[in-house]
């Protein structure tokens, strides 16, 4: 069991205040969607929760270990990160670009641990990608590519996921399905972190949504048309329940 926090987070760049006293607690079972404009902090945010960017105020911490006093490799162990638009350009088989989220678990020295072909192979054909795994990389299609590198991040059965948009180029039933996936994937006692634009998705298959606007947090908990009014300036109407919901926009 892992618990996640993130405590009054501020990130600066070059002058402009990109996260402004951003808190958080994620831990096993919960599942937060990350929403938000063009420009909210969403990708900032989820890279200081991984350990990827120090913030200048404030602390993530893991267990109550702030991130960076965590070894790499006891970090990369216990979380997986999924950037945006993820690109690899060396020709390896997705056999094998899967595997590399297994860097972590596997010893400098001696034969690789027993079992390490099964998570693979349970990886791909989650996914949908079986057929495709001695296919190179640089040949699959945006959408395959966005599902290769899913694979790749829960292979290890990180403690915590971290994804930033990860439904980005997917088809509708493959979105449907990875965010199935990142769902019960939290159900199973995971911690699930992503950033999502689609609204729809997010009500549907999120625990709790977290809105950003400006970098600050705008809302917390269920996503209303009141939420997205604040945060995005628009006009919605979001109707049904759980799996059942649906967010339609209202033109003026």
């Amino acid at each position: 069991m892992s618990l996640l926090f993130a405590e009054h987070v501020g990130v600066t760049r070059g002058g402009r205040t990109i996260l402004a006293d951003v808190s958080l607690m994620a831990g096993p079972g919960d599942f937060i969607a990350v929403i938000g404009p063009n420009g909210a902090g969403k990708s900032t945010l989820l890279a200081a929760l991984a350990g990827l960017l120090a913030p200048q105020q404030g602390i993530v911490s893991l267990d109550g270990m702030p991130l960076g006093k965590i070894p790499r490799r006891t970090l990369a162990r216990r979380r997986a990160y999924l950037p945006q638009n993820p690109v690899c350009e060396w020709p390896l088989s997705v056999e094998r670009l899967v595997a590399l989220g297994l860097t972590a678990h596997l010893p400098a020295l001696g034969p690789l641990p027993s079992g390490h072909e099964n998570a693979i192979a349970e990886a791909l054909v989650e996914q949908d990608l079986a057929a495709q795994k001695d296919q190179p990389v640089t040949t699959l299609s945006g959408g395959e590519l966005s599902r290769a590198m899913l694979a790749r991040a829960l292979v290890g059965r990180p403690d915590v996921l971290i994804v930033d948009e990860p439904v980005t180029g997917l088809d509708p039933v493959h979105a449907f399905a990875a965010m199935a996936r990142l769902a019960a994937w939290a159900k199973g006692g995971h911690t699930v972190i992503a950033s999502l634009h689609d609204l729809t998705l997010a009500a549907r298959y999120a625990g709790r949504i977290l809105a950003l606007k400006q970098g600050r947090v705008a809302g917390e908990g269920a996503l209303t048309a009141s939420l997205i009014r604040d945060v995005f300036g628009v006009e919605s109407d979001v109707r049904g329940q759980g799996a059942n919901v649906k967010v339609d926009f209202l033109l003026p």
